[in-house]
């Protein structure tokens, strides 16, 4: 097997599975400019829940900017429901190898053997809840 192909596989790894899930705890409003999305640690007074949601990184090697895509897919799906804010509940990483491996044959007294890679990568997860805060009911900013 050549390098190409190998290589190849191991692209398609890295890029696998990256979403978002909903659970809808409310009704959803008109979508929202996701620049428009606040994050927030405690339910704002006032605020109506419209949604649970999970969101997932790109398959990476554990890096900040993946934790920020996890965030953003958050702010994203939270907006297209017209939320206006997302009590973030909790940021984490799954990890798994990704794993190669090359085949083997034989044809006569010719023979050939392959090796098996193991990278680990991780995915970083981002779980929160979509609201929308009315107006006049956010806490002052800092």
């Amino acid at each position: 097997m050549s390098l190409r192909p190998a290589l190849v596989l191991f692209v398609l790894a890295l890029t696998a599975c990256a979403g978002t899930s909903k659970v809808m705890l409310g009704q959803a409003r008109p979508p929202v400019d996701p620049a428009q999305v606040r994050i927030y640690t405690t339910p704002p007074p006032g605020s109506v829940e419209i949604a649970q949601l999970e969101s997932s990184s790109a398959v990476g090697f554990g890096t900040q900017g993946q934790t920020d895509a996890a965030v953003a897919r958050l702010k994203r799906e939270a907006a297209a429901l017209g939320a206006n804010g997302v009590i973030l509940m909790g940021v984490g990483s799954s990890g798994s190898p990704v794993g190669m491996s090359v085949g083997a044959g034989s044809y006569g007294r010719h023979s050939a053997g392959g090796v098996g890679i193991g990278i680990p990568t991780t995915q970083k997860k981002a779980a929160g809840v979509a609201i929308y805060v009315p107006p006049g009911a956010e806490p002052a900013q800092p």
